[in-house]
């Protein structure tokens, strides 16, 4: 038994096809997904988002978005999404340092809200990048 997956953004269909499992970096929490789970709606933060498929796992980078859960269908509308292979780890980590050192100069003209967001992609898309190096 599987589950149908969609992974889309406003670039366009990332992903279709069925899978055994589904992770997902929802607001609250990582979502297990199987088929005939319980219909769900939330909100992703960004972070990675793991299909599980007859051929292997393959991992996804989501900057935020919306989840739709249905038993036999998974919808990921994304603000932005990327294959996992797209990711670059020096680029992650060069993001992450400029979010931190705006967050250390807390001084006039920094906005504390968006360099704290920053980080915390930064931070995620780093995790994602570690996540698939540690499968190579």
């Amino acid at each position: 038994m599987s589950i149908h997956v969609n992974i889309v953004s406003a670039e366009g269909e990332i992903f279709s096809g069925d899978a055994d499992w589904v992770f997902a970096p929802a607001k609250m929490g990582e979502l297990g997904i199987a088929p005939r789970h319980a219909p769900l709606l939330t909100q992703l933060k960004p972070g990675a988002v793991r299909v599980q498929t007859s051929d292997g796992e393959k991992l996804f980078y989501v900057t935020g978005g919306v989840l739709e859960i249905q038993p036999h269908l998974v919808t990921v509308l994304a603000d932005s999404a990327v294959h996992g292979d797209q990711l670059d780890e020096a680029e992650a980590l060069t993001a992450r340092d400029r979010a931190r050192e705006m967050l250390q100069g807390k001084g006039e003209g920094v906005d504390l809200a968006a360099a704290q967001s920053a980080l915390a992609e930064a931070e995620a898309r780093y995790r994602a990048s570690q996540l698939l190096k540690g499968r190579g």
